[in-house]
């Protein structure tokens, strides 16, 4: 009781301090810039933790860890994925969208094309992107209160659901860009600090010996030296094999084609400042990825993992009990529900950046743009954002409660294939391709989406394996949980067949004032309604 007492307290303090923010951002905004932007008043250090909050999701923080303790060093090769991400980002993306969008991935697309099928295609591809992302989240927070309540109930697990569900309508639809970019701000900060206590406390168990560490983790994980080694888990066979290299290619190419990542390089008032913030953001996710190897091999070494859930989404909470005392002592209760409350503002920070950026697609880009031609007025366009929110959040919410079973950094590498195979390639194009035109741009994206998403229909991630999406029902015929190494070319080929079996003149004579705006930041402010 008295641990449940702790718990619901810091639960209480971390909902109250978010709600606060929120509250406090909705009286600093005023009209669109400030809703979808944040007024573009943020500096680069300020926007690099938000980054880092928006990214450090509940797949890093639960996810990864739970794979390096089932699976050692390829559980690991998540985080490295997800790290090496961010060069494409830094190097392709970040200052040149910062130049030539406002507020949406749309923006920089419609710049030079026709305006509606382009902002369809990117709103529709912006929502499957979220959706997918938004599962992972919700699905950590079922699990984490589960765990704090010591119920397995699957009705509180979708009470759960529902309760962060409508917590992250509440931030949007209340605090806009601002009160999100803090509550990712504040999240950031803390997830830092409560990690590096558990890692600095898992190595004082052995001395601040890492070989120590892996050599007792291999023990204890029954696999022995293979633990360490490449191939314990993708390995094992050919498809496994291939399966890594398109998960790969999603963790490296789908960070930037990211609808809640792009939308933070708006934020900023300068391209200097969206370079320093993927700079601020490199430095402080590579720092918490190097916590997640100390977390996931103390879990192995300290932890009987067979007694996790089966994809050890909790491996980081009961490590950090483990090494405050362990169950039923005073220390282990209170490092428990901080890790849990820590991990619990993770998920409301993250769902809360993908709740906005949606529905800010579906206001600003189908709403406005498509729908009322660009004339709607900033009230009607916010109380559409608003509307989008909780729609969006409802469709999340029903999915969310049928995915429990799967692991969370799985479910964001879907993501993230889905990102590089429908937004990635009409992103590169269009700002590196003259030739590139409206039927170029919506090919790529449909094109690329519509794979992905029946790739991964047809794969054992939604039937025919034990963990997969309905259990008790087998229409799998591809062989790879990650469709990436498929659907990310197939992006790119129906892009250039888009493009090559049509001609748009006005496309081609507007593809020198875009590059003129992405490489020096001319008009960034002003409003693109080509």
């Amino acid at each position: 009781m008295d641990t449940q007492v702790l718990t619901s307290a810091l639960f209480l303090a971390v909902v109250a301090l978010t709600v606060g923010i929120t509250f406090w951002a909705s009286r600093q905004s005023s009209g669109t810039s400030d809703f979808y932007a944040g007024g573009r008043s943020f500096s680069g250090f300020q926007n690099g933790l938000a980054i880092s909050g928006d990214y450090m999701s509940a797949a890093s923080f639960l996810g990864i860890s739970g794979a390096i303790a089932l699976s050692g060093y390829d559980g690991f090769l998540y985080s490295i994925g997800f790290l090496v991400a961010w060069l494409v980002a830094l190097l392709l993306v970040a200052e040149m969208l910062r130049n030539s969008g406002r507020y949406t991935m749309a923006d920089q697309l419609a710049f030079r094309m026709r305006r509606r099928p382009v902002r369809i295609a990117a709103a529709t591809s912006t929502v499957v992107v979220s959706i997918f992302y938004l599962l992972a989240q919700m699905v950590g927070a079922g699990l984490l209160v589960a765990l704090l309540l010591g119920v397995d109930s699957g009705a509180l697990k979708n009470l759960v659901i529902v309760g962060v569900g409508a917590l992250m309508i509440f931030y949007v639809t209340v605090g806009g860009m601002k009160g999100t970019t803090w509550v990712q701000i504040v999240k950031a900060v803390l997830l830092m600090v409560g990690s590096a206590l558990i890692v600095v406390l898992v190595l004082v168990k052995f001395n601040f010996n890492i070989s120590d560490l892996l050599g007792t983790a291999a023990d204890n994980s029954g696999a022995g030296q293979a633990f360490l080694e490449p191939g314990l888990k993708y390995g094992v066979s050919t498809t496994s094999r291939i399966d890594f290299l398109s998960l790969g290619l999603a963790l490296v190419l789908g960070t930037a084609g990211l609808p809640h990542i792009l939308i933070r390089f708006y934020t900023v008032p300068t391209s200097r400042d969206a370079r320093t913030s993927v700079m601020w953001a490199i430095a402080l996710i590579g720092t918490f990825y190097l916590f997640t190897l100390v977390l996931g091999f103390g879990a192995a070494a300290l932890l009987d993992t067979s007694t996790l859930d089966p994809a050890a989404n909790l491996a980081s909470p009961r490590l950090a009990e483990a090494v405050g005392g362990g169950a039923g002592t005073t220390g282990g209760a209170v490092l428990l529900a901080l890790i849990s409350a820590v991990a619990f503002a993770t998920i409301l920070a993250v769902v809360a950046g993908l709740t906005l950026t949606s529905s800010a697609s579906v206001a600003h880009d189908i709403y406005n743009n498509v729908l009322k031609d660009g004339k709607a007025t900033e009230q009607e366009e916010i109380r559409m954002t608003r509307f989008a929110a909780a729609g969006i959040g409802a469709v999340a919410i029903v999915l969310s409660i049928f995915a429990q079973n799967l692991n969370i950094a799985f479910l964001v590498a879907l993501a993230f294939a889905v990102a590089a195979s429908a937004n990635l390639p009409a992103i590169i194009y269009n700002m590196f391709w003259k030739r590139f035109n409206t039927r170029g741009a919506t090919w790529s994206i449909y094109g690329g989406l519509i794979v992905c998403l029946v790739l991964v229909a047809s794969s054992p991630v939604v039937s025919g394996s034990e963990t997969a999406l309905f259990t008790g029902s087998d229409w799998s015929w591809f062989p790879l949980a990650n469709p990436g190494i498929i659907s990310i070319p197939a992006g790119f080929l129906f892009g250039f067949l888009g493009t090559i079996s049509s001609r748009e003149p006005e496309a081609e004579d507007r593809y020198t004032e875009l590059e003129v705006r992405a490489l020096t930041g001319a008009g960034a402010e002003s409003a693109i309604v080509h």
